[in-house]
């Protein structure tokens, strides 16, 4: 390989790592323009270095390990939050870059910029589409959701702990589908139970009728979880 195609060859890699990154650091994510421009030029230098020696007739050797090694940095963005994970799009940005830089070592510049502008064609209309289908399946979800109050008190407190509940359900607008209470063994103590049903966007007011109660001096705990529709035991 003469000198001349090896520096056609790096400029395509980073122009077209960088047309990828363009879009990632407009919208402000952690591997942004410098980040795919790089992964792209790293690649096509893999590749071209199994080109220059002799003996390595296919790039696909190096270009194999190049697939498996962007793992490695596609997994350093990904960040779980709680029970949703971030980065996943831009991880899968960085292993399309690589594929990108491969492409351009191994001489095939056309297809890495048809390649590259596939890349920020996807990431642009296909986001809007994302969100609408999200915006539209959240639509399904179902709004409403049975909940449970559970309070444990004195046991000579259990009609004044029940009356309580019951005024401060009623009060928050709540339906009420059940109120029991159930003596606990070997103490005199009493756990008062209300069942609810109302909406997901009602749950703050189901903390705050906890909160309420455990201000009570017979009170000793007092909690709340959401339950599946058929369980109301």
């Amino acid at each position: 390989m003469v000198w001349q195609d090896m520096v056609i060859r790096l400029v395509v890699a980073v122009f077209a790592g960088a047309c990828i990154g363009t879009e990632r650091q407009w919208r402000h994510r952690m591997a942004g323009l410098r980040t795919n421009a790089l992964v792209s030029l790293g690649a096509c230098l893999f590749v071209i270095l199994s080109v220059m020696i002799p003996g390595e007739s296919s790039p696909t050797r190096i270009a194999a390990q190049v697939v498996s090694g962007i793992g490695f940095l596609g997994g350093g963005v990904i960040i779980r939050e709680g029970l949703s994970i971030r980065g996943l799009n831009t991880a899968a940005t960085l292993w399309c870059a690589a594929a990108v830089g491969t492409l351009v070592g191994a001489g095939f510049l056309k297809v890495a910029i048809i390649g590259a502008l596939g890349v920020v064609l996807a990431n642009v209309l296909l986001r809007p589409i994302a969100l609408y289908m999200n915006k539209k399946s959240r639509d399904y979800i179902k709004e409403d959701m049975n909940y449970v109050i559970s309070a444990t008190c004195l046991d000579k407190d259990e009609g004044h702990i029940r009356v309580l509940l019951m005024h401060l359900v009623h009060a928050e607008g709540i339906g009420l589908k059940e109120l029991n209470s159930e003596d606990i063994e070997n103490s005199q103590k009493v756990n008062v139970r209300a069942f609810l049903h109302c909406d997901t966007k009602k749950a703050a007011l189901i903390e705050k009728i906890v909160s309420r109660l455990s201000l009570e001096y017979s009170v000793t705990s007092v909690g709340w979880k959401s339950i599946p529709e058929q369980d109301n035991d």
